[in-house]
């Protein structure tokens, strides 16, 4: 199938840094907060980048301790920001009574693998160890992310032992970083093998393997010059293991960016490894990458269904 890059609606999808890069003024769109009454913004949880902060909402009624959903955006590691629209969909979990939270993470321009999900695990591990002070349950925690996004909300559910991450040794904590329940949307799994999706399924564009490509910007290097074995630490199926969270994996079947075939591994791999009752899968037929349809009441009610189960 021949590709037509010329003629992608950027702003349909997340922003992922391709090889040919971005429009120059693309402008990440934002979300409207101005509603939500009892926030923090930009809450430091570590000290390395500025980029390391969160942001939290409460819902209006209540005083806590709450669950909490956390956000982690999308943006090939490359792009995007904490208060993106998607936050305009998962603000409406509010309702439910539930905080939510948003995690800005050090993207690849400023720091590679493994800085996005070392950031990831020490955000939740800053809000257990505040969970008093920001008033959140820390036994009821869940993760919730799309495309880059949904790749470290995936690691994350895989409650990796402190030390056990590519970065961690030797370091000691004193909070854990696990969390009940993970959500994963379209988020690439095997980066080694995207471009062999692409090809089979014929949607999919075939770039990932160059050099500028959003993966191969986040791990440091053209794909196919990298070590498997290092290529393999940001793939969450390296880390199923029985501790793991309930996992929500979520994929469009013409998705032009991830393919689809790259969530069917990782769920096929929980099954395979540790059961099917572990995981859940929503299969959306039509959806593209980054589509509506994941924003819609319909398929907000399948995630809320399933998270509120674990929370």
């Amino acid at each position: 199938m021949e590709e037509k890059k010329e003629t992608l609606d950027y702003d349909a999808l997340d922003g992922s840094l391709r090889f040919d890069g971005p429009p120059a003024d693309m402008q990440v769109k934002m979300a409207d907060i101005s509603w939500v009454k009892d926030k923090l913004l930009d809450v430091q949880y570590a000290e390395e980048s500025p980029n390391q902060r969160l942001d939290l909402y409460y819902p209006e009624d209540g005083k806590g301790p709450f669950p909490v959903l956390l956000h982690i955006h999308g943006g090939g590691f490359g792009l995007g920001d904490k208060r993106d629209d998607h936050m305009d969909t998962y603000l409406k979990f509010l309702a439910k009574g539930i905080a939510v939270g948003s995690i800005e993470y050090r993207l690849s321009g400023e720091a590679i693998f493994p800085a996005a999900v070392l950031d990831c695990r020490e955000a939740v591990r800053f809000l257990k160890r505040n969970a008093q002070k920001y008033r959140l349950d820390p036994e009821r925690m869940a993760t919730i992310g799309g495309s880059a996004g949904g790749n470290l909300s995936a690691i994350l559910g895989m409650n990796i032992p402190n030390g056990a991450f590519p970065g961690e040794e030797g370091k000691s904590f004193t909070e854990d970083c696990h969390v009940n329940v993970a959500v994963d949307q379209f988020g690439p799994v095997d980066f080694a093998v995207m471009d062999d999706m692409a090809r089979e399924n014929g949607v999919s564009f075939v770039d990932h393997d160059q050099p500028e490509s959003a993966e191969s910007s986040y791990m440091g290097g053209p794909l196919p010059t990298l070590d498997k074995e290092y290529l393999a630490k940001a793939n969450p199926i390296t880390y199923i293991n029985d501790g793991m969270a309930p996992l929500l994996v979520q994929h469009g079947c013409v998705d032009r960016l991830v393919p689809y075939q790259q969530s069917v591994k990782l769920v096929e791999a929980v099954k395979a490894k540790i059961g099917e009752e572990r995981v859940e899968f929503t299969t959306l037929p039509t959806a593209d990458h980054e589509d509506k349809q994941y924003g819609e009441d319909k398929n907000l009610d399948i995630i809320w269904n399933f998270i509120s189960k674990y929370l």
